[in-house]
């Protein structure tokens, strides 16, 4: 074994063996180190959701939501609408939203899914494998339109985590993740470029409930 490699291994047990005293005394980590919110959620999820470019629509009723999305695909002249979850489709075509195919995820103009929650600290949505939609959807889509409730707001991160568990139990989704505006990568030059792994757009059809 080499000199260094050794150095490296005996520091490592050493810290191992050493009790690492606390920088900071009388901090607990179950604190939350952000200021609590000022605003509604839902502002407070509006403004940061739009600063990563993020598109979003208050909507008192699920009515007015089907109206504002049929007057959005009219004017993007989208034809097929993919969404899986069998819930809010056939709600969605109740309602008079007949843009909707089950079949087309690669060819479709925009995805539908719903979500676990909406973070208002970061603009953020909370999506799991544990619906219809799966691992896929969010993702494969040029367009993704989350379908969300007043309801399924939480402040912070550490607080729709804390959820799942609750939800789900011992049975959590095998994907968690965290969606923060569309998709996007400054990796190529350090240009910043939008919709390379994922959804160009991202909207949010936000509901009173």
């Amino acid at each position: 074994m080499s000199n260094s490699r050794e150095k490296i291994l005996s520091k490592i047990r050493q810290a191992l063996t050493s009790k690492v005293p606390v920088p900071f005394e009388g901090v607990s980590s179950s604190e939350s180190i952000f200021v609590a919110p000022t605003e509604e959620l839902e502002v407070e999820f509006a403004e940061n959701f739009t600063k990563l470019q993020g598109r979003f629509c208050f909507c008192n009723s699920f009515e007015e939501m089907v109206a504002n999305l049929n007057e959005l695909v009219k004017a993007r002249n989208w034809e097929n609408l993919y969404c899986v979850e069998k819930l809010i489709s056939e709600k969605l075509q109740s309602n008079g939203c007949s843009s909707l195919t089950t079949d087309d995820l690669k060819n479709c103009d925009a995805s539908i899914t719903t979500c676990e929650s909406l973070v208002a600290r970061t603009g953020s949505i909370l999506l799991s494998s544990a619906s219809e939609s799966g691992r896929t959807v969010s993702v494969y889509a040029p367009i993704h339109i989350c379908i969300a409730y007043t309801s399924q707001l939480v402040y912070d991160i550490k607080d729709s985590l804390k959820q799942i568990p609750i939800k789900y139990g011992d049975k959590l989704p095998s994907l968690i993740t965290l969606a923060t505006g569309p998709s996007r990568t400054a990796d190529i030059e350090k240009t910043l470029v939008v919709g390379v792994h994922g959804p160009k757009e991202v909207f949010c059809f936000l509901i009173d409930s």
